[in-house]
């Protein structure tokens, strides 16, 4: 939750920072404030407080404090930490996998379920499908690939920059672009966002909440999770991507009932006899 305030605040309002400043700063105590007391914390109204909630994808209040102290919660059991150069391989290993841990419960938390459904819909009402993305985003992009093709509609991932503005380009009202950022400001990224706007083609991204790229989509699904070890390598956000897209899968699978489980188990079939007995 503290992760997806920090990448709201540029959607916000004056008065809307003012909470979010104080809820960033005092998250222990928020968690035990009234709606009242938080207000006169902030210097704001309740009803600020209330649009603030909302800004940041709660139902109102109550639900805020929930989420939050789930949030405060999780991050006592399992938190990001920095490695270091004098790190054991214990320590390495808990470290990594204790922050891998932590970026699924921060996906569990915050999670935006009305824009899964609406990417759903998305989905069932499209005749093909395109994933975009870049550097590792791209590797996501070319994962969801292989989990997408077997529901039914073509679908296929491009990470480099010139090809993805031309197929972009290429997409119409018919076609469904799934796009993939971190940090949601990639140029090239947006660019092609911006020509798939242009043909009518709807764009789902998954990156970060208020970002430029969650903006110019759609329907975001939101990805508000801290990197700070992985200059190594991003292993929090990419999690978080693939996990995001494998909710999206299976949900799209569901809803397709035992038509689309016949389709998957075909799908299956036909490569079982790449695998040894």
């Amino acid at each position: 939750m503290l992760d997806k305030i920090k990448s709201s605040e540029g959607t916000l309002s004056r008065s809307e920072r003012k909470v979010a400043n104080q809820v960033l700063e005092n998250p222990d105590q928020i968690v035990e404030a009234s709606i009242q007391h938080l207000a006169r914390m902030a210097q704001v109204s309740e009803p600020t407080v209330v649009r603030f909630c909302r800004a940041i994808g709660c139902d109102g209040y109550h639900d805020f404090k929930l989420r939050l102290a789930r949030s405060i919660a999780s991050q006592d059991k399992f938190f990001f930490r920095d490695v270091a150069a004098s790190d054991s391989s214990r320590e390495l290993s808990d470290k990594l996998i204790d922050s891998a841990i932590a970026s699924m419960q921060h996906i569990r938390n915050q999670l935006d379920h009305q824009a899964v459904d609406a990417a759903i819909e998305l989905f069932c009402q499209c005749e093909r499908v395109e994933f975009y993305g870049s550097g590792g985003s791209g590797l996501v992009a070319e994962d969801a690939q292989l989990k997408f093709f077997r529901l039914g509609k073509p679908a296929i991932a491009y990470v480099d920059p010139h090809v993805q503005k031309a197929a972009a380009s290429l997409l119409d009202s018919a076609s469904l672009a799934v796009v993939i950022s971190y940090t949601g400001k990639n140029k090239d990224v947006l660019e092609a966002v911006g020509l798939a706007r242009q043909t009518g083609a709807p764009v789902v991204s998954v990156t970060r909440t208020g970002s430029p790229l969650a903006l110019l989509s759609n329907i975001n699904l939101n990805v508000d999770v801290a990197e700070d070890s992985d200059m190594f390598s991003p292993l929090k956000s990419r999690l978080a991507q693939m996990m995001v897209l494998d909710i999206l899968a299976v949900g799209i699978a569901l809803r397709g009932g035992d038509e689309m489980i016949d389709q998957l188990v075909r799908a299956t079939a036909a490569i079982a006899d790449k695998f040894v007995e």
